[in-house]
């Protein structure tokens, strides 16, 4: 007796020749419905339509066409339990030994901006049921949905009869598939309807397993969107993306992002960015009238630290910013673009991982990030909300020059990315120091300041919080700071605004915090 596949496909893709194969090469009956039987007998395969197969026509406008007991019954059946031999008598019931199922294209049905009622009748409902018998009854029953399943399963049946191990494989998959589904389902219900998710559900495919995690004894693997950050750059050399390399091009480029990210040369003047970046935290920053020159002046910051780091910019990558980066040891450049000339000049180190990665790949805004803690996870809004500057206020007699402004602006944007309790001091839109993630705010000031090596006279200081005492503006002054921005909101404000007053430092309350943990 001739096996019987059932075959209901969205996707189409390969599905004839892959069903030409199950008739010609291994016997296959097909049975079919709707858009896929009327592809298929048109490619002249024989189908079994599924109302003639259950007797039952399609109706409701074809909500309800394979919810029946002869397809269910069909992949079901266990074909060594007697109880169910004895129903597969009586009621008849053919057996299904093979179910092509992919779902209607919900996702993209609704990234495309569809209504409620056009999403909702998107929602398959008798896919995800025959998926779930068929991987259910796995033992009996392959399921595949996948056309990239399609080839390795005609190979496994030429072997003769389906590995155990195989066909469970195939069930993982099969579920993982429905579930994924769901997600996206539940998601998209939340946001239409702004209700808050009793459940976090999240479906992120396997991109790679990484060759070990932060250290080499720790397993690691990256999953994430197919057509989204970084899977969709384009590596152009270099050695294969690390764990720790994934996280520092994140912070880098969410730094760099503060400056706008264009892959041609139409940033405004001075607006130019380029971000060295050192586990997980800025050493050098600036923006400037050129990438090149962007660049020279983030490293002038520290250049020790900016060995082995990674570099971002926000526009496109010349010859003249190639030739200053083939001079140091780093591990990682992303761009939007790169010039040929550059790339040349940059492939000499063959070592260099060096990725394009182009605007419209970035993620949307507003995006949730997440944390791992025992036992759960921890889930918040992005801190991408833009500083609105016209919030800010001048809480000291002197204010500050409008040189000056520009800076505690760039400060405080690059501030935002700096690992608390953070420091970071700035001279014409250029990071002089930076102090990270210290355990109190003057340790953090200290480092910064002294990175600068006492050239920051006349210089700008940003803190990503508060200051609880007046001793950071006490040694701040001490090195010729003239400005400095800060969220304020301590109960002690007044102390540190009145030694600002009686220094002549000016001083700006943001009224929005950025601590990063």
């Amino acid at each position: 007796m001739s096996p019987l596949a059932l075959v209901s496909v969205s996707d189409k893709k390969n599905i004839i020749p892959f069903c030409k194969e199950l008739v010609e090469k291994f016997n296959y009956k097909i049975l079919s419905s709707g858009g896929t039987a009327k592809h298929l007998t048109e490619a002249k395969i024989p189908v079994i339509k599924v109302a003639d197969f259950t007797n039952s026509p399609e109706i409701l406008g074809g909500r309800v066409k394979t919810l029946h007991p002869k397809i269910h019954g069909g992949i079901l059946a266990k074909r060594s339990d007697d109880k169910h031999k004895k129903d597969i008598e009586a009621y008849d019931l053919e057996l299904i030994n093979l179910v092509v199922v992919n779902l209607y294209p919900f996702k993209k049905t609704v990234e495309k901006g569809s209504k409620w009622e056009d999403a909702i009748e998107n929602i398959d409902i008798g896919g995800p049921s025959m998926i779930r018998s068929a991987a259910k009854n796995h033992k009996d029953v392959s399921v595949l949905v996948d056309p990239i399943q399609y080839q390795t399963f005609l190979a496994e049946s030429k072997k003769g009869v389906l590995d155990e191990a195989y066909k469970a494989k195939l069930a993982l998959e099969a579920f993982q598939h429905t579930a994924d589904y769901d997600a996206a389902i539940s998601n998209w219900i939340c946001k239409e309807k702004s209700l808050q998710a009793t459940k976090y559900i999240e479906s992120y495919p396997l991109i790679k397993t990484l060759r070990y995690g932060e250290n080499p004894h720790q397993k690691a693997f990256w999953y994430g969107l197919n057509n989204m950050g970084w899977n969709s750059a384009e590596q152009l050399q270099g050695k294969e993306l690390s764990y720790n390399n994934l996280l520092d091009l994140e912070s880098a480029l969410s730094t760099v992002l503060e400056f706008g990210y264009e892959e041609k040369d139409i940033l405004t003047t001075n607006n130019f960015a380029s971000v060295i970046l050192k586990h997980n935290n800025p050493c050098g920053a600036s923006i400037s009238n050129s990438a090149s020159q962007a660049f020279l002046n983030a490293l002038k910051c520290d250049s020790v630290s900016a060995f082995g780091g990674i570099v971002a910019f926000n526009s496109n990558v010349d010859s003249d910013t190639a030739i200053n980066l083939k001079d140091i040891f780093l591990e990682c450049v992303v761009a939007p673009s790169f010039d040929e000339e550059a790339l040349e000049i940059l492939k000499i180190k063959k070592n260099l991982r060096i990725l394009r990665l182009s605007k419209d790949k970035l993620p949307k805004k507003n995006q949730n990030s997440t944390k791992s803690i025992m036992g759960g996870i921890l889930v918040q809004e992005t801190d991408g909300s833009e500083d609105k500057t016209e919030n800010w206020i001048s809480v000291t007699k002197e204010s500050p020059s409008t040189q000056m402004k520009l800076d505690l602006d760039f400060a405080w944007k690059i501030c935002k990315h700096v690992k608390s309790n953070a420091i970071v001091i700035v001279k014409d839109q250029k990071t002089l120091g930076i102090g990270a993630g210290q355990m109190n705010r003057v340790g953090a000031a200290k480092i910064a300041l002294k990175a600068t090596k006492g050239l920051c006279s006349d210089a700008v200081l940003a803190s990503d919080g508060f200051f609880p005492f007046a001793d950071t503006v006490e040694l701040a002054n001490e090195y010729g700071i003239k400005a400095i921005i800060q969220p304020g909101g301590s109960l002690r404000d007044q102390e540190s605004i009145d030694m600002c007053d009686s220094q002549g430092i000016s001083m700006i309350f943001t009224q929005k915090r950025h601590f990063l943990h």
